[in-house]
């Protein structure tokens, strides 16, 4: 019977597994030797202090560290906030991305197809996530990033700290190098950034992914108006880098053409093969081999213009001509191909310049959530559109794809999901993490009635769906589960069972902490299983036990103080993958050893943990 361990997934473990299978005189009980490691992967005898080229900054260890270190964290269910539960696939997380982001490393490995985040610009005005936390907080609300461990609310990154940009780019590396694991191999990340830490974002994304995965950079007309009040010139473009997990795998899928591009092709001579438009039928480079001579229909014998060449070599010239592909504008012009509408891509490859008309602009967007939230709330959020887009280059309707945004904002990312699928019928799922920043007292956000950015974001997913639904009565998914970063639901003995003694023995009858629900529960042991968090969950009442169903046999658990072990019997009846009790649920040892050797007996297969 195995002991569950309810940590998230040990990241450095598990490349010390790896470094070991490949390089195994590297890698001893004392550690790596990292000296050893460094030679191994080069062909050449390694100097330690010599030069070399590398990103660097005050900190940059410390969060690589972040990335790497477990958390006992939880996420606890919030069902009065959420929307349709029991049978969403959605996910809205609220706390800290970088506690978020760890306790979904193991559930969510590799499958993630498209991750998208409007990080902090780190303009002096914008919040910066901090990574000291201890691990025993005193209050959730610390935890939640809603007050520091002084009680203080999260302070902005002023351009006078001595480590303006060394603590944004902490911030933003340990967040992307677990962001990375989490992306299918065919899966891409797309960042908004400004001009101001755009050099430096490429350059972690560069080391974290592979520069050969760098895919593009997207200029976005953002605003179409001048500001006047600038010194030198008026900001109107913001860019969004794209990186592959896999650039030789990933690719983006085909922007659908317009009536416009179609429009150029006809079909004056009634080809069978329907509408086609003619290309030149010349080349910038060749041979002599390509200077032929071609007769026209008049009879007069061209060749190509000077210092160009034929792009057909004589025989292929013929066999085009003989399959009615050879087209002349007049009796005496040089030849043109026909291209035929059919033979084109349904699709047009994307282009690196998307202007306002095209996805919309910041005016647009606020325009957009005032009138959803009927009030003026956030005031930079981004188009639906301009997401939309982004949606349609990187997932597939029909493949269940998840989108991954944890710098979540006003939610733009789970309207444009859900409006998406309205639009073509998909079945995108989301997952939004936000930190429950609090808003100014006197901003509008907080005049509308809101205290925190995630108080906004999850209503403008009620609305934004409500509204979808009565638009366009698709059939999709507009519900969303509401969790929340928070500690373990495991007491301290739990983890350090060493450091119990007589004086406080009886405080630990129990592991687990008084307020937490079986619901609670569940949650932990599910993401410690690594299992998904949109799986469909059942309740039932088995000879008065209750008991929880997984999407049917995925998981079995019963959390109950008292358990009556004949509940093996039917619980053996859909062969579970999995069964966990708690520890306290039985009275002796006995209890639980003939619990085992039951269900080994009417259900071989299944593993069996305890808390």
């Amino acid at each position: 019977m195995e002991k569950l361990d309810m940590e998230s997934m040990d990241m450095t473990k598990n490349i010390r597994e790896v470094l070991k299978d490949l390089f195994p005189g590297c890698v001893s009980e004392d550690g790596i030797d990292f000296s050893k490691l460094k030679q191994e992967l080069s062909n050449e005898i390694i100097d330690d202090k010599k030069e070399k080229y590398e990103l660097t900054w005050p900190g940059k260890k410390e969060s690589i560290v972040d990335a790497n270190t477990t958390t006992k964290d939880t996420l606890i269910p919030l069902y009065s906030k959420s929307v349709n539960f029991e049978n969403t696939k959605n996910v809205y997380i609220e706390g800290d991305n970088l506690e978020a982001l760890k306790l979904l490393q193991e559930s969510y490995l590799n499958k993630i197809k498209c991750i998208y985040i409007d990080p902090p610009y780190n303009t002096g005005k914008n919040l910066i996530y901090k990574n000291d936390y201890s691990t025993d907080l005193k209050e959730s609300l610390e935890k939640q990033g809603l007050i520091d461990e002084n009680g203080i609310k999260l302070s902005t990154n002023t351009e006078t700290n001595g480590r303006f940009h060394s603590d944004w780019l902490s911030m933003m590396y340990s967040r992307i190098k677990l962001a990375r694991n989490l992306l299918s191999d065919d899966g891409a990340i797309f960042i908004s950034i400004d001009d101001n830490e755009l050099k430096n974002l490429l350059n972690i994304c560069d080391e974290i992914f592979g520069s050969s995965n760098f895919v593009a950079n997207i200029i976005w007309q953002m605003r179409y108006s001048v500001s006047n009040d600038v010194q030198w010139f008026s900001s109107n473009t913001e860019n969004i880098i794209i990186y592959a997990k896999n650039k030789t795998i990933w690719h983006p899928n085909q922007e659908a053409r317009t009536d416009e591009m179609n429009s150029s092709y006809k079909n004056p001579d009634n080809d069978p093969r329907g509408p086609w438009a003619s290309v030149a039928a010349q080349a910038k480079s060749g041979g002599q081999s390509l200077k032929y001579p071609i007769m026209t229909p008049s009879g007069k014998e061209v060749y190509p213009p000077e210092g160009r060449y034929w792009a057909y070599s004589q025989e292929t010239y013929k066999k085009l001509l003989d399959d009615n592909r050879i087209y002349f504008s007049s009796p005496e012009s040089r030849p043109r191909v026909k291209k035929f509408l059919s033979e084109v891509k349904n699709g047009k490859t994307p282009q690196t310049l998307w202007t306002f008309d095209m996805v919309g602009h910041t005016q647009d967007a606020k325009r957009e959530l005032d009138k959803l939230m009927e009030a003026s709330t956030f005031e930079t959020p981004k188009p639906t559109k301009l997401i939309n887009k982004i949606l349609q280059l990187g997932t597939n309707p029909d493949s269940n794809d998840i989108v991954l945004d944890f710098f979540s904002g006003s939610a733009t990312t789970a309207h444009a999901v859900m409006q998406l699928n309205a639009d073509d019928g998909g079945n995108r799922q989301f997952i939004l993490i936000q930190i429950p920043e609090l808003v100014d007292n006197n901003s509008n956000t907080f005049k509308a009635g809101y205290k925190n950015i995630c108080e906004l974001g999850e209503e403008r997913i009620r609305r934004a769906g409500k509204k979808i639904n009565e638009e366009s009565k698709a059939d999709i998914d507009y519900g969303f589960r509401v969790y929340k970063v928070d500690t373990s639901n495991m007491k301290d003995v739990y983890y350090k069972p060493s450091e119990v003694n007589q004086m406080n023995l009886l405080d630990y009858l129990s592991n687990i902490k008084e307020d937490r629900t079986p619901e609670d529960l569940l949650t932990q042991v599910i993401l410690d299983l690594g299992l998904t968090l949109d799986l469909k969950i059942e309740e039932k009442t088995i000879l008065n036990n209750q008991v929880y169903y997984v999407e049917d046999n995925s998981l079995v658990a019963c959390f109950d103080d008292q358990v009556d072990i004949n509940i093996i019997d039917e619980i053996s009846k859909c062969n579970p993958m999995r069964v966990v009790f708690k520890d306290v649920s039985f009275k002796t040892d006995k209890d639980k050893i003939n619990l085992e050797e039951r269900i080994k007996k009417l259900s071989p297969e299944t593993e069996i943990s305890i808390l």
